[in-house]
């Protein structure tokens, strides 16, 4: 499940224009989580096609590629709120991307907190890429929230593979989703995890997935519900309405770009364009109006 909405949940009146921004695909299921929450708002996507995936790059290299995204990005789409709809890039730069952005920027952090109020085991699970599994800021959230219970992490590149391709249309057979996800449960104590934090927000494209090939009973966690309320409390009060449409950005030309244009307009976003970089890049259209 993810983290769940009061039982009085009432969309928020709020307008104005969201960036929603990963890697790939996996930050559409935080997209939808805040179109439920605000569906006056305009929800724009990008998605770093360019350095997908996020998970098995160095520390370095993020660090220094993700300011440059996120303004490239922003000085296109001119947000009101910038959302960060990734675990790895959230947990290793948020700081760096608030740096050089003046718009609030909203972060992904794994849901530890409500999966150690849920357990009655004391014993969670965190699924994650490796790059989120190894941060102190993951370790930090884990001491403060679960410091009383047994973590047991697994960090998988895999599975936002498998994640990417299912959400694309890919027939994938589901003991893939067993193998992927089995190290966190093969380890001593792993049978008596009963909540997992879906740590990554490619995962929940394929919960049903993994509560599927899953060996035994257990609930998943993610911040999607989180994040949206978030991004309507950091909403400037001032801002205008500028409609409820949303476009879609890639950093990049990637070679299964139909297939991914058509992931996209699933998720509500018919228009797909493209944003430079490379300051030498010239090729990205003007800014949208």
């Amino acid at each position: 499940m993810s983290e769940m909405l009061p039982g009085n949940f009432v969309p928020s009146p709020a307008r104005g224009r969201v960036l929603v921004f990963d890697s790939g695909v996996g930050g559409l299921t935080v997209a939808e989580e805040i179109r439920a929450l605000g569906p006056a708002l305009g929800v724009h996507y990008a998605a770093d096609s360019g350095f997908f995936p996020y998970g098995d790059k160095s520390d370095e290299a993020l660090r220094e590629r993700l300011p440059k995204v996120a303004k490239a990005l922003c000085d296109r789409v001119r947000p009101d709120v910038f959302v960060i709809a990734c675990n790895t890039a959230s947990t290793l730069a948020l700081s760096d991307v608030r740096a050089v952005l003046d718009i609030p920027v909203v972060g992904t952090v794994p849901a530890i907190k409500p999966a150690a109020q849920f357990t009655r085991t004391g014993t969670i699970g965190l699924l994650a890429t490796p790059g989120t599994i190894r941060r102190a800021y993951t370790s930090e959230l884990i001491e403060t929230f679960a410091g009383h219970l047994h973590v047991i992490m697994h960090g998988s590149i895999e599975l936002v593979r498998l994640a990417e391709a299912h959400a694309r249309g890919e027939d994938i057979p589901i003991d893939r989703f067993a193998e992927a996800q089995a190290p966190l449960f093969d380890v001593p104590g792993g049978e008596k995890i009963d909540t997992v934090v879906l740590a990554c927000t490619h995962f929940p494209l394929v919960r049903g997935q993994l509560i599927a090939s899953a060996p035994q009973s257990v609930s998943y966690v993610d911040s999607g519900a989180a994040i949206a309320r978030q991004t309507i409390r950091v909403l400037p009060v001032e801002t205008e309405a500028r409609g409820i449409g949303g476009h879609a950005y890639l950093t990049s030309e990637p070679e299964d770009e139909a297939d991914l244009a058509l992931v996209l307009r699933r998720y509500g976003f018919p228009e797909l364009q493209r944003v430079a970089i490379d300051p030498m890049d010239t090729t990205s259209a003007p800014t949208d109006p």
